[in-house]
């Protein structure tokens, strides 16, 4: 049976670690993000994540449940660094544009706990405030409320699944993405015409084209989606 987790106030009481520190969620989250940036998910652990922390392994359970509520706080800390700042502006489109490239750009920054968060729901105070977000945007646009869940779900998952897609390929070893990066000049590019006429007449624009996100594009074309029908509601 999981320890439950010491409240806040009774948390701030504990005796800081060996070297001084004062343990906080927040920094065990933000030590975490480092570790999987330079270990990968393999190498965050209790144990691993303690010694990082100058503290007892045992002592992380009086913040999370366990490594997998860590990790629900981790994907909630990324919607966070994407949302602050954050202001809308009043019109839809340009709202919901800079929501997901806010998203997608929180995500990408972090690829190994992208690839560890991005399909989970946390149920946090981050992700909660941007759902809200995007559900406020879209019903004060005047959509109705089936209408309103519908695009949500798309434009949420849209986001999150193209920042999982880059981010995977970003915490590939440094070999690997080079060499699938490569494999659109390599290979794609001196195909025949007389086997493949159409991937040879496309070669150029794939090669510089296929090695970026299409994540913008994506997210315009959910867009002009959307914006037909909303015309379609006047």
């Amino acid at each position: 049976m999981p320890k439950p987790v010491v409240p806040e106030e009774k948390r701030r009481r504990r005796r800081p670690t060996k070297s001084g520190t004062v343990l906080s969620e927040r920094l065990i989250v933000e030590t975490a993000l480092r570790m999987l940036r330079e270990h990968g998910s393999a190498g965050l652990t209790a144990r691993r994540l303690g010694l990082a922390l100058d503290a007892d392994p045992s002592t992380l359970y009086r913040y999370f449940r366990g490594m997998d509520e860590l990790t629900l706080a981790i994907g909630d800390a990324l919607i966070g660094q994407a949302l602050q700042g954050w202001e809308p502006a009043g019109e839809w489109r340009e709202d919901l544009r800079a929501v997901g490239l806010r998203i997608h750009a929180a995500y990408v920054a972090h690829p190994q706990a992208a690839v560890l968060t991005t399909n989970r729901v946390t149920g946090r105070a981050n992700e909660l405030a941007a759902d809200e977000a995007v559900l406020d945007i879209l019903r004060s646009a005047g959509f109705p409320l089936g209408d309103t869940v519908r695009i949500y779900h798309a434009f949420i998952d849209q986001t999150l699944a193209f920042a999982a897609l880059d981010a995977a390929s970003l915490a590939l070893p440094s070999d690997s993405l080079r060499a699938d990066e490569g494999m659109w000049r390599s290979t794609y590019a001196r195909l025949p015409r007389s086997s493949h006429p159409r991937i040879a007449e496309a070669a150029p624009l794939l090669a510089n084209l296929m090695v970026t996100s299409a994540y913008p594009t994506a997210l315009e074309m959910l867009l002009d989606s959307v914006a037909g029908q909303r015309e379609a509601l006047r």
